[in-house]
């Protein structure tokens, strides 16, 4: 059952793949405006990359939260599977990781191309990639929390955000805190360790609370 909810959310995503490019269209502008309104200074260009990518990302993510459940919820599906006699958690993880895989796969993909933008060094984009790769699957969970509880809300997607953003916060400072470390000349190892922490509560404890958000939600 959980990796049928990915293939059939995957699948969906296919269909409707002007959600999905909106996304990456979003990510790639941002990134790619704020060469063109800084200057050709490359110091200035390498100190700002790793927060405006990984702002930049955030955003990104954050725009396609609201389609997480609301479609699942209209149509019924996210009532049959809250009937399901399997795990309801382990189904919403399914739906997070489907949706990293459609919106955090292709930011992560891009990033390096865009990091060229700005002058950094092949090791740096290394960092700045692993980084994503970590960072890109919490704000996922996360975001599936505050999307749950805003299920069926009159202006949800601005509740959303307010609930969310203030989570996404240590997840921003560590990821470009990687990176920025690595350009540095210092160890970066401490800020991927703590991605990799927030990546494993997040899987532990973000499906739980996105179920029983759910059920109140559908009450």
């Amino acid at each position: 059952m959980f990796f049928w909810i990915i293939k059939r959310d995957l699948l969906l995503a296919v269909r409707r793949r002007s959600d999905v490019l909106t996304t990456l269209f979003f990510f790639v502008i941002v990134v790619s405006l704020f060469p063109l309104s800084v200057g050709p200074e490359m110091n200035l260009l390498r100190t700002m990359a790793p927060g405006v990518v990984w702002v930049a990302a955030l955003l990104a993510s954050m725009l396609s939260l609201g389609r997480l459940f609301s479609n699942d919820y209209l149509d019924g599906t996210l009532e049959q599977m809250l009937l399901s006699p399997q795990s309801f958690s382990l189904l919403v993880l399914g739906k997070a990781l489907a949706h990293w895989l459609v919106t955090g796969v292709p930011l992560v993909l891009m990033a390096p191309v865009l990091g060229i933008q700005y002058d950094l060094p092949a090791d740096a984009l290394f960092v700045l990639v692993v980084s994503l790769l970590l960072g890109t699957p919490v704000l996922s969970l996360i975001g599936a929390i505050g999307a749950a509880l805003t299920l069926g809300l009159r202006g949800g997607g601005v509740l959303v955000s307010l609930l969310v953003l203030p989570l996404y916060i240590p997840v921003l400072i560590f990821g470009a805190g990687a990176v920025e470390a690595n350009m540095a000349g210092v160890s970066f190892e401490a800020h991927l360790s703590l991605l990799g922490a927030f990546l494993l509560v997040s899987l532990v404890f973000s499906p739980w609370a996105t179920a029983s958000s759910l059920r109140v939600s559908m009450e």
